[in-house]
């Protein structure tokens, strides 16, 4: 006849240390990574979006003019990068090059306001170019074009450059 031995495990008693230790490793994760979180946010991006809200509201409506007048003029825009070059393209409503006006440009990246730069377009046969080259990422184009030294279109382009792409 075979031996019977007492299989049941043997269980420790779960004591108010063990929840002590399991309450406190909860926390800890949690603290840490909330702390973790708000570093990479404070070193990225700031959050701000305009200087003063109080003065960007007070152009809120000469902005909804501009807007008008831009959509009445009926202008397309197209912006191309290729190997260190952007391209604006722009045409009027009955799908004719714009030409004879001051373009620039402001060149920045999304998150990071410390790489932002200004761009001035010069007219080419096709359109207007700015040399430039660019790092890989994601990269904001606003665009202003000018006639007689007033705004008369603006676009902001939104293109991804490749890594790798020879900028």
């Amino acid at each position: 006849m075979a031996d019977q031995h007492d299989f049941t495990p043997q269980t420790r008693p779960f004591t108010g240390r063990h929840m002590l230790i399991l309450i406190v490793s909860f926390f800890a994760v949690v603290i840490g990574v909330n702390a973790t979180m708000a570093v990479i946010a404070t070193k990225t991006w700031t959050g701000l979006v305009v200087k003063n809200g109080y003065v960007a509201s007070q152009s809120f409506n000469d902005n909804l003019a501009d807007a008008r007048k831009q959509k009445a003029l009926g202008w397309q825009s197209r912006l191309e990068y290729h190997s260190g070059m952007l391209r604006f393209l722009l045409n009027d409503r009955e799908h004719q090059p714009v030409v004879g006006r001051r373009v620039v440009a402001t060149l920045r990246r999304p998150v990071h306001e410390h790489e932002d730069q200004p761009l001035v377009f010069t007219a080419d046969a096709r359109g207007y170019v700015a040399r430039k080259a660019l790092e890989p990422g994601l990269w904001e184009i606003d665009v202003l074009v000018k006639g007689q030294d007033l705004r008369l279109y603006r676009q902001i382009f939104r293109i991804t450059v490749p890594s790798g792409s020879g900028s």
